[in-house]
C-alpha cells in the first residue's frame, strides 16, 4: 500500500472507471459479422480488446481495416451516451483524490472524441476536463508513454513514482511501468495471470471501493 497520496493519478477509462464492455462487445460483433468474421463471446471481447483501434484493426481486418473502423464507430456512437455507466465507487474515489490535491487525468485507448463525450455525459469534466487523452490524440497510443506526457502537460509534474497509473489490463500496467509510475490494477483480472507476466502491477484491488478505502486512510 502507498504511504502517501500521489501528485497525480492517471486512469484508464473502460473497465476501470466506466462499464462500457457490453457496448463495445455489441459494436465489435456487428463489425465482425459485417466484415465476414465469426462473432465473439463477451469473454473473448473483454480479453482480446486491449490495443487501440488504429493498432488492432489492421491486424484483424487487413487492408479493409478502415471500413471496419467506420462500422464499429457507427455502431458505438448509436448507443454509447445512453448506456455508458459509472463503475461503483469510481466517482467517490476520483472526487476524494481531487479534494486531496492530486491532479487527475485519463489515458485511454478509446477514441478521444468518444471519451470526452462520455466524460461530459457523466458529469466528470469537473475532474478531467483538458486532461482526457484518447486514442490518436498523441503520436502513439498505450502501451506507449506518449499519452502519459500529454495528460501531464502544463502541470509541471513529470512521470515517476509519485504518479499513480490505474487500469484493468496489461496495456495499462505496461504503459504506467514504462513511464516509471506506480501501477495499480483494479478489477477482477488476476495479476498472477499470463497477461501480466511481463508487466506485473505494483498493487491490485478488486474494486474502486477497495481503493477508495486506501485513499481515505492516506
Amino acid at each position: 500500500m502507498p504511504d502517501r497520496l500521489p501528485k497525480a493519478v492517471l486512469f484508464d477509462w473502460d473497465g476501470t472507471l466506466v462499464n462500457s464492455w457490453p457496448i463495445i462487445h455489441e459494436s465489435m460483433n456487428r463489425t465482425l459479422v459485417e466484415m465476414g468474421h465469426e462473432a465473439w463471446t463477451l469473454e473473448e471481447t473483454t480479453t482480446r480488446v486491449r490495443k487501440s483501434l488504429r493498432e488492432a484493426f489492421p491486424e484483424l481486418f487487413g487492408e479493409r481495416w478502415e471500413e471496419a473502423r467506420d462500422i464499429f464507430y457507427g455502431a458505438y456512437r448509436e448507443v454509447h451516451l445512453e448506456r455508458v455507466e459509472k463503475i461503483d465507487g469510481a466517482e467517490d474515489m476520483i472526487g476524494l483524490l481531487q479534494a486531496q490535491g492530486s491532479h487527475l487525468g485519463v489515458v485511454s485507448n478509446k477514441s478521444g472524441g468518444h471519451l470526452r463525450a462520455e466524460s461530459t455525459k457523466l458529469g466528470w469534466d469537473r475532474f478531467f476536463a483538458g486532461y482526457l487523452v484518447g486514442a490518436t490524440d498523441a503520436a502513439k497510443d498505450k502501451p506507449a508513454t506518449d499519452p502519459i506526457y500529454m495528460a501531464l502537460e502544463g502541470t509541471g509534474i513529470d512521470p515517476g513514482p509519485d504518479i499513480w497509473f490505474i487500469g484493468d489490463t496489461w496495456v495499462d500496467i505496461a504503459c504506467g511501468r514504462a513511464a516509471k509510475c506506480h501501477t495499480i490494477l483494479v478489477g477482477e483480472n488476476d495479476p498472477e495471470s499470463p497477461e501480466f507476466s511481463d508487466h506485473p502491477p505494483d498493487e491490485h484491488y478488486l474494486s474502486c471501493r477497495d481503493l477508495l478505502e486506501v485513499v481515505r486512510r492516506l
